[in-house]
């Protein structure tokens, strides 16, 4: 088993905000990177995703022009999801939060994942457990939850599901510590930690908007002047996603079946309007 420091192939399954995210943070750690997509849109969002997120980053001092030139240089795109996923010593899905699509691409992976490769899923609201069935490997399929923007926030929550070995799940311990992240190991349980503690959180300011608490600006200055947050809870919302917050939650409640989870109808009326946060320019609060 290679070591924190040893490059590796990398494939990152989905060019969405997260996959490129992880994409760009393992390239940054020296591994060589395989971006995936289906849609050719999507890769091109993801390339300039990388690239504006390297821009910032270099404005910021962080990192100098060569080695923004040198991250980018180490992410190749592609359509071809079985060479990939055959050529990769790790894989990280980072596709939609629906269970259909993980079902189809795992068994897609499973078929072709090299006999070392670690296998994991970037999910944040589905069991680890039941995805890492549908691959066939599941000793070797693990969580890897990253968050967003993954080449900032430190944690890597390392998810375990009911059959993971303990030598994978050191070794995801061990790819994320090489990634300069903080890994945390816990259970498959719904919403793991973070999720379990912050979406019901964000659930519950979304309920106080459409209870006409204050307004959406109000609630978020109260939470970071008075909590000392960095974020309000709707801010937070749409810098999720209002589509990935909603789906979360309506996890906790159907795994769970606690009414503490109940998804505020605001949101889901939200996410119907395509009101979806940043990434569409408008949600809680409108952006440029």
């Amino acid at each position: 088993m290679s070591d924190t420091s040893t490059p590796q192939a990398v494939t990152v399954l989905g060019a969405g905000t997260m996959g490129a995210g992880i994409a760009q943070a393992c390239a940054a750690a020296g591994h060589a990177v395989t971006l995936v997509d289906a849609d050719e849109a999507a890769l091109e969002r993801g390339r300039a995703a990388i690239a504006s997120s390297l821009a910032r980053l270099v404005r910021k001092g962080t990192l100098d022009e060569a080695g923004a030139e040198r991250v980018q240089a180490a992410v190749r795109t592609s359509h071809d999801r079985s060479a990939a996923v055959a050529a990769a010593d790790v894989v990280i899905e980072a596709v939609t939060e629906d269970l259909d699509v993980k079902r189809a691409l795992w068994g897609e992976i499973g078929a072709h994942a090299a006999p070392g490769a670690l296998l994991a899923t970037n999910t944040s609201s589905l069991s680890v457990t039941e995805i890492s069935g549908f691959g066939g490997h599941a000793e070797r399929t693990c969580g890897l939850h990253f968050f967003n923007p993954v080449p900032v926030l430190p944690l890597v929550e390392v998810v375990r599901g009911e059959r993971t070995s303990d030598a994978t799940t050191r070794r995801a311990v061990d790819f994320a510590t090489g990634l300069g992240k903080t890994p945390i190991v816990c259970r498959d349980t719904p919403g793991f930690i973070v999720n379990r503690l912050l979406i019901p959180y964000v659930n519950d300011a979304v309920h106080a908007l459409a209870e006409g608490v204050a307004e959406a600006a109000d609630i978020d200055a109260a939470m970071t002047l008075g909590a000392n947050l960095p974020l309000g809870p709707l801010a937070l919302a749409d810098l999720i996603g209002l589509d990935v917050t909603l789906a979360a939650i309506e996890s906790l409640h159907r795994e769970t079946g606690d009414g503490r989870f109940r998804p505020a109808p605001l949101l889901r009326r939200m996410v119907r309007a395509g009101k979806l946060g940043r990434k569409t320019g408008e949600g809680f609060h409108r952006y440029a």
